[in-house]
């Protein structure tokens, strides 16, 4: 298998640092919950937390100890299936919709795998960390891992948001409220700009479908000054947004009728005030935090009904490196809540990192002359770019250093549960 393209190397020592912090982390989501809160599977799309904790176990057993480990032998053979995700060139997989119904290990058994592969890791790393290929496989993994750390906290998210008690994950609410920030505009001029992933500007690492960097050109444009808030949904739903079918998309009109969907998910209405399911319970809406949870049809009617669009990802890319934007809330808050702006939002955009993934209006595709990582990791992301839209820059639920500003997260347009939100932008 050729290697994961990193530009820097690190040491053996801080590789190994960085594996422990990782999987500590993982650990440390999944500590607050039972192993009947770890269990359950609440719909298709959603892993239980047991699963996530084993497959990204697995993922460095087979991607790297079977690959590198000398004497490799499976920990469980049965595993192999159980815990593959999508990866066609390993072997089967298990349903991706009854994975709720794997019972044996038990989540006990999945922290002793974990504990049995976290050690032959750390001798691995002590005898080969250096070896580019090994140590470009070991990093992959580990943002592989922080991605799902992301996926663990959506998915019990919408798991508790089924239990009718409302149980809370974390408890530190209330949000400290900030004045609000009125909507501004930021004015771009485009023109010839290259984009994707630079390490100079971006870090060693990156997913392959960040690459190329190449060419594109950019009419002039604007970009709102901040997320579009909880407060400013409101006004989109009193204005009828639900009900009008000039404001969607012809899919996304058959997707409000088909659910009879009158708000964002998690959104119920008491005696006249709204109310949100939050990883702290169901808590009353706060307007000044950026508005989440919205599928991507949402994101596009909403931003007819503004006047505006939503913007290009290259558009993005390009104003989150112009601007400097400072950084949001992500997960190392322990919030797990879309925060209010806390700067100025007279000098710059602010919130283009963390808080909320920003829905583009840019089809999930391969960039010219991309070529996909060889062997079985080279399914991570091009066989999806199909039927998906680009997200960027992170959200309140995202480990604080995983994302930059060439990141292409995506999914299909009528997925609410990430931490998924919206900017404007209109043409200049």
């Amino acid at each position: 298998m050729t290697a994961v393209r990193q530009s820097a190397a690190v040491s053996a020592g801080e590789l190994a640092e960085r594996y422990a912090r990782v999987r500590a982390a993982s650990l440390a989501l999944a500590a607050p919950l039972s192993a009947e809160d770890c269990q359950v599977q609440s719909m298709p799309d959603a892993s239980p937390v047991k699963w996530h904790l084993a497959h990204d176990t697995w993922f460095f057993e087979t991607f790297v100890l079977e690959l590198f480990e000398r004497g490799f032998a499976p920990f469980d053979p049965a595993f192999r299936v159980l815990f593959n995700s999508y990866y066609q060139a390993v072997g089967e997989q298990s349903a991706r919709a009854q994975r709720g119904l794997i019972l044996r290990p038990t989540l006990e058994g999945v922290r002793a795998y974990r504990a049995a592969i976290d050690a032959r890791m750390a001798a691995l790393l002590r005898a080969r960390g250096e070896e580019p290929e090994v140590a470009a496989l070991v990093t992959l993994g580990l943002h592989h891992e922080q991605q799902h750390q992301e996926l663990l906290l959506t998915d019990i998210k919408h798991a508790l948001s089924i239990d009718p008690s409302h149980a809370p994950f974390a408890r530190r609410w209330p949000i400290a409220r900030v004045q609000p920030a009125a909507l501004r505009w930021f004015g771009f001029e485009g023109g010839l700009v290259e984009h994707g992933h630079d390490a100079a500007l971006d870090g060693p690492f990156c997913f392959d479908n960040e690459t190329p960097r190449h060419h594109s050109h950019l009419g002039p444009f604007e970009l709102a000054s901040r997320p579009v808030s909880h407060g400013d949904w409101l006004g989109f739903i009193d204005d009828g947004g639900y009900r009008r079918p000039e404001l969607w998309l012809s899919l996304g009109w058959d997707w409000v009728r088909a659910g009879r969907r009158t708000a964002p998910l998690y959104w119920q209405q008491r005696d006249g005030r709204w109310f949100s399911h939050t990883l702290q319970g169901l808590v009353e809406i706060d307007p000044l935090t950026p508005a989440c949870h919205l599928s991507y049809y949402e994101a596009d009617a909403y931003a007819r009904w503004a006047g505006a669009r939503l913007p290009t990802e290259v558009e993005w890319e390009f104003a989150a490196r112009s601007v400097h934007s400072g950084a949001g809330h992500f997960a190392d808050r322990g919030v797990f809540h879309p925060m209010p702006a806390s700067q100025d939002a007279a000098a710059r955009p602010v919130q283009m990192f963390g808080d909320v993934w920003e829905w583009t209006g840019s089809a999930y595709l391969p960039y010219p002359r991309f070529r996909p990582w060889p062997g079985a990791v080279g399914e991570y992301n091009g066989k999806f770019m199909c039927n998906q839209f680009v997200l960027r820059g992170g959200s309140c639920a995202t480990p604080a250093g995983h994302v930059r500003a060439s990141y292409r997260n995506f999914f299909p347009p009528e997925a609410q549960w990430q931490f998924s939100g919206l900017r404007l932008a209109r043409d200049a």
